[in-house]
């Protein structure tokens, strides 16, 4: 029988610049750490009852918290399970993407090859339905446990997941992902795939800066980072926060940058390649305000 949560298990004024990899984020009201579905379960059914809000974390990339904090529960997915069911692999939500692309490669499994390098957990990656190289998180998905607000557990099929780019149907929902299946295929070419990815992004993305990964959305038939380096915004800074010099469609914390520095530079890029250009640009980070009701990142 599961334990159920108690209020002392919290952590009070959790700075979330230490959980996210822009180095950005005031206190959490409380905090928590959970590492098997049945304890997400706990402070789920929980926060339910005592009507409080609640943010899922995972790496902490593809967010920017706010200066202030976030006013309630923040729940770091710390399930990192990964268990070989070839050809199924299923892993926790907390289990890094980027180590299982590697893994797999090595094995000689294809399907998550492109997974190598992006920063984020498994969670994240079927939350956001990551992408990268032509290839998106969903096409090797086939199942997955999702925690819904009750703190119930559901298991979905694939073909009950609405996806599109960089979108999947939990972002309507309130819960959290507790785990994910993928189905991968043999492959001699799978690692020397993997190594090509890895070595590109380590090329052509600024790895040693603190940043939430790319800040805007492709647009269709566009590349953003393209038509913000057309646009000479490399290099563009705000307070603490630049537009990288190396992939433009960056923003980086290059000294101490706030929130505000970051949405200030984020609306400055998007405002001038409207201009420019006439093309809108959207943001992929996800902006975490203080108050706000139920969120993954």
């Amino acid at each position: 029988m599961n334990q159920p949560f108690r209020p002392s298990q919290f952590e009070v004024d959790k700075p979330l610049s230490q959980l996210s990899t822009f180095g950005i984020g005031g206190p959490a009201r409380f905090f928590t750490e959970v590492q098997k579905t049945e304890d997400l379960q706990a402070v789920l059914k929980y926060c339910h009852a005592q009507n409080l809000p609640f943010l899922i974390v995972g790496k902490g990339s593809n967010c920017l918290f706010d200066d202030r904090g976030f006013d309630g529960v923040v729940v770091l997915n710390k399930i990192v399970f990964c268990q070989w069911e070839w050809p199924i692999v299923h892993a926790g939500a907390g289990y890094s993407f980027s180590l299982l692309g590697t893994q797999t490669a090595r094995k000689g499994w294809a399907g998550l090859e492109f997974a190598s390098g992006i920063p984020g957990s498994i969670g994240g990656a079927v939350y956001m339905n990551a992408g990268a190289s032509g290839t998106e998180t969903c096409e090797a998905l086939t199942e997955v446990s999702f925690v819904n607000e009750q703190g119930d557990l559901e298991v979905l099929k694939r073909d009950q997941i609405a996806f599109s780019y960089r979108f999947s149907n939990f972002q309507k929902r309130k819960g959290a992902i507790a785990s994910a299946k993928f189905l991968l295929g043999p492959s001699e070419e799978a690692r020397k795939k993997q190594l090509g990815i890895i070595d590109y992004r380590t090329r052509t993305q600024p790895y040693s800066d603190k940043s939430a990964g790319c800040v805007f959305r492709n647009p269709e038939s566009h590349s953003a980072g393209a038509l913000i380096q057309q646009c000479g915004l490399k290099g563009k800074r705000i307070g603490g926060a630049e537009v990288s010099t190396l992939h433009a469609n960056f923003i980086v914390n290059k000294d101490n940058a706030t929130s505000q520095d970051v949405l200030a530079l984020a609306e400055e890029v998007k405002k001038t390649v409207k201009e420019k250009t006439g093309v809108e640009l959207e943001m992929e980070v996800r902006y975490i305000p203080r108050e706000k009701d139920v969120l993954s990142c």
